[in-house]
């Protein structure tokens, strides 16, 4: 039997891992020192549960984490300064950053490596694939300054003297420290870039992220296992209709098991419901997207979802109609400019971006006899959000006897 408090310390460690999977003396003191404290015990729970490695060492924490979801997610990207996110051309260009850094010297400016990354993006291969980059232009710059800044996030380079928005503005150079061992923690790949001989850039990619193939039962339910508390702990919901029939089969097998050995080493509670599982956090602390939240954009996205809860599907069009209507109610609480002609779109798009993100919608391209358009989908998850009608109690009556005048849908059989 653990001690409590040293469980908490455990639950703590893996719980910063999942949040942040590279932790940075400079910047996770704490954190990192539990991690280091506890690392057998965190090195081998992942090892044995996710097949996820776990270093540490007096500078970084680092957690390996692989099997990512398909690459044509694009719900959870990485984001500049003002919460943009990247486009493929900067994740490109962090790329390119990345290999100029890797043979920098302990110091590097701002200058330089630009110059590195524009000599990167003139090779023939590059170019031959339509890719260009001549930091010409602001908005060109803009984009060496936004991976520049996730550098800085990261703890690969610290600031020593000058500021980005100079370098913009006037071209101003800024001197920064690199931090090798941070850089070196980066990849996460179960294999080098350099051994990858596919040329289609999903090919690649599943080469990158292959894992060796089960060839007995043990090793296979080994694997199903890895994979499915993966997705538990990485996916906002775990639906069942996505998964491979061997996944669903062991999943409902084993979920008991399965969600208990996660609630034990992260203190996430399981959600288990005729459609999936989710992994909920009490904390609130384990998500980049939160729901609900403050403000104009988190008040629109909770509206959005309870006006899709109570329906199948949605054309775009209805939806606009929807915040537009809303915004006018709103509009006293709202942020300026939300009744302005063209408002809404920015502002379903905002709440359309966090639903897909957390797994309550999908959105599809419909053709009728009208024509081809938009069309939302409430995931099953999304019935949370639905508002049960007030219960009335009738004059005179006992509270024994009330009358509920509708209710949402069944809860043993809803998320």
């Amino acid at each position: 039997m653990i001690p409590a408090e040293e469980q908490a310390q455990r639950q703590a460690a893996i719980r910063a891992l999942l949040a942040k999977p590279l932790l940075v003396a400079a910047d996770d003191a704490e954190p990192l020192m539990l991690v280091r404290r506890h690392l057998p015990a965190l090195s081998g729970w992942l090892r044995r549960e996710t097949g996820w490695r776990l270093t540490a060492d007096a500078e970084t924490a680092r957690l390996f984490k692989t099997a990512p979801l398909a690459s044509g997610d694009a719900t959870h990207p990485a984001r500049g300064h003002n919460k943009e996110p990247f486009s493929r051309r900067r994740y490109v260009t962090l790329c390119l950053a990345l290999s100029a850094l890797a043979r920098a010297d302990a110091q590097t400016t701002l200058g330089s490596l630009a110059d590195d990354v524009l000599t990167a993006a003139a090779e023939p291969g590059l170019a031959a694939t339509g890719f260009m980059l001549t930091l010409d232009t602001r908005s060109d710059r803009a984009d060496l300054v936004a991976v520049v800044r996730l550098l800085l996030a990261w703890g690969v380079l610290t600031r020593v003297a000058g500021d980005e928005d100079a370098y913009l503005s006037a071209g101003a150079d800024v001197l920064y420290d690199v931090r090798r061992p941070v850089l070196g923690a980066l990849l996460t790949g179960s294999r080098g870039p350099s051994t990858i001989t596919a040329r289609a850039f999903e090919a690649r990619l599943a080469e990158l992220t292959a894992e060796p193939v089960a060839e007995t039962d043990e090793l296979r339910n080994q694997a199903l296992r890895r994979t499915l508390t993966r997705r538990l702990l990485d996916e906002p919901v775990v639906y069942y209709d996505e998964l491979t029939e061997d996944e669903r089969a062991y999943l409902v097998a084993q979920r008991h098991n399965i969600t208990g050995r996660i609630s034990e080493a992260t203190g996430l509670l399981p959600e288990l419901r005729a459609e999936g599982i989710a992994m909920v956090d009490p904390d609130d602390e384990l998500t980049d997207v939160r729901m609900p939240e403050q403000r104009t954009d988190g008040h629109v996205t909770l509206l959005l979802a309870e006006y899709l809860a109570g329906r199948a599907r949605a054309p775009r069009g209805e939806l606009l109609a929807f915040v537009r209507r809303a915004a006018q109610a709103h509009a006293g609480y709202w942020r300026k400019g939300v009744t302005d002609p063209g408002a809404e779109t920015e502002l379903l798009d905002i709440a359309l971006e966090k639903l897909t993100a957390l797994r309550l919608v999908d959105i599809d391209i419909e053709v009728t006899r009208d024509g081809t358009g938009t069309v939302i989908r409430g995931r099953p998850a999304i019935a949370r959000f639905a508002l049960a009608e007030p219960t009335i109690r009738e004059p005179g009556s006992s509270p024994g006897r009330q009358t509920r005048k509708a209710t949402a849908h069944a809860a043993s059989t809803i998320f």
